[in-house]
């Protein structure tokens, strides 16, 4: 029986296009500028040591931020470079230069597995900061008090199985009784392999 969902969010909850055409440039826009600003605030200063441990040495601050456009313009799914994006988009999305999309037959999913008493969980390669971002920032408002958690990278991979036997321990479920949603074959191949139930959403723009 499902007690709890876990759900991607590009292609699946939200336009590909969004996250594409709208966040990634923005960050990519003002992510020199941001990290050159901002390099002394513990967040910043904790990625850009990961950065350092990625490649394997030290980095001048122009350096790694020379890698994390690298890997941007790349659209590697590393921590330090969605931790960046995280904090360049919180920025963007409080000054209201954009809001969250999301599918409104999504939105009403979700509202209707709430009310069902199943609890709700997003697992995506955006930092958890970003993910929070996005549900609460959205033409219905604050939808994050839906979600029991967040997930992202750093329980692993999303084609990894591991990844969804660290989500499935730590909510605390029988890997059977979690579905996940989403539009990538290879992640669900994953999941499946963990024991999730999973569910194949066609992608959308």
């Amino acid at each position: 029986m499902i007690k709890a969902i876990v759900t991607d969010i590009e292609g699946t909850t939200s336009s590909l296009s969004f996250v594409k055409d709208i966040l990634f440039p923005y960050a990519r826009e003002h992510l020199a500028e941001f990290v050159t600003r901002y390099c002394t605030l513990p967040e910043v200063k904790a990625a850009l040591v990961d950065v350092e441990q990625i490649v394997g040495r030290s980095l001048s601050l122009e350096a790694a931020i020379e890698q994390l456009i690298d890997w941007s313009d790349q659209d590697q799914k590393l921590t330090p470079l969605k931790t960046i994006q995280g904090l360049i988009w919180y920025a963007g999305y409080h000054q209201g230069h954009f809001t969250g999309h999301l599918y409104s037959d999504a939105v009403a999913g979700l509202k209707h597995w709430h009310e069902q008493g199943l609890k709700l969980y997003v697992y995506s390669s955006g930092s958890v900061n970003a993910q929070k971002l996005l549900f609460s920032h959205t033409e219905w408002g604050d939808l994050t008090p839906l979600f029991s958690g967040f997930f992202d990278t750093r329980v692993g991979a999303k084609r990894e199985t591991c990844a969804y036997q660290a989500i499935a321990e730590q909510i605390n479920l029988p890997a059977a009784d979690i579905l996940f949603l989403s539009d990538i074959k290879e992640e669900l191949d994953a999941a499946k392999s963990a024991g999730f139930a999973t569910y194949w959403l066609k992608t959308r723009r």
